[in-house]
């Protein structure tokens, strides 16, 4: 199991080079929102992935205060047929979205933070750090969300976010896909 450490956000508008970017196609339901059980197609590469916030799966404290950023992670290998036939017994919604891979927003840290932080620099340098741009598909059109996945707490908590981006909606459960899963649409 390893932790996920990402922030999340709105969008106010799509960058101009999005048409050049990388992206996936990808298609997930779940069987489980609390902690999260889904399965998920990602172009043809098919998973099942646990994920729960780090109060539910460890006592993670900040301060003192349950850290609202890093969740545990799991992804076991699946195949189409087991994915087909795991996605049929979901509840709710299936999530469709189109994911673009954007490289580091400009600036997204002070000089000194990289400095201060061993390795930063370079992991930003081989693009290890990037921008997930969705793009969600029927029947979330419309909605669009960027997240960006750090090495560290620490470098979550620097980050400056890219210019195009609206508000921070980290740890927010209405901006999370298993929330989205749930949804009432009319």
């Amino acid at each position: 199991m390893g932790i996920e450490i990402e922030r999340k956000f709105t969008v106010k508008e799509l960058p101009d080079n999005l048409d050049s970017c990388p992206f996936h196609r990808i298609e997930q339901a779940y069987l489980n929102v609390r902690p999260a059980i889904r399965v998920r197609r990602e172009d043809d590469i098919y998973y099942m992935t646990y994920k729960a916030s780090r109060q539910e799966s460890e006592p993670a404290l900040m301060n003192g205060e349950p850290s609202p950023i890093g969740q545990t992670e799991y992804n076991m290998p699946l195949d189409a047929g087991s994915y087909e036939h795991m996605a049929a017994k979901a509840d709710g919604n299936v999530i469709r979205k189109k994911r673009y891979i954007l490289p580091l927003n400009e600036g997204a840290f002070s000089d000194e933070f990289l400095l201060s932080e061993e390795g930063l620099k370079a992991a930003i340098e081989n693009n290890e750090i990037k921008i997930e741009l969705d793009v969600f598909e029927a029947p979330f059109d419309g909605r669009i969300l960027a997240e960006v996945e750090f090495p560290s707490e620490a470098a979550a908590n620097n980050y400056r976010p890219a210019d195009w981006f609206d508000k921070d909606v980290t740890g927010d459960p209405g901006y999370s896909n298993s929330q989205m899963s749930i949804e009432k649409l009319f």
